[in-house]
């Protein structure tokens, strides 16, 4: 998924999904401003929705980019 697809997933019912990993995410005070903004906006969203579905689509995008799919593709078949 592309960031930019994010607003029509969250318009979109909510899917439950597994969380098998927890971490501590520190942002400054305007980032946490916006996300709590994104999570006014989408109702059925919690701030931890945005921010993981945020994170997937970035982690996507960087993933489709040939250079860094080149160097995971390595790195998976050592």
């Amino acid at each position: 998924m592309k960031v930019t697809d994010l607003p029509k997933h969250w318009e979109s019912k909510k899917e439950p999904v597994e969380r098998t990993h927890d971490y501590n995410l520190r942002l400054p005070l305007e980032d946490a401003a916006r996300v709590a903004a994104l999570a006014e906006l989408y109702p059925d969203r919690s701030e931890s929705d945005i921010l993981n579905d945020m994170i997937a689509a970035a982690l996507d995008d960087l993933v489709r980019q040939s250079p860094i799919r080149d160097k995971l593709e390595a790195r998976d078949k050592k």
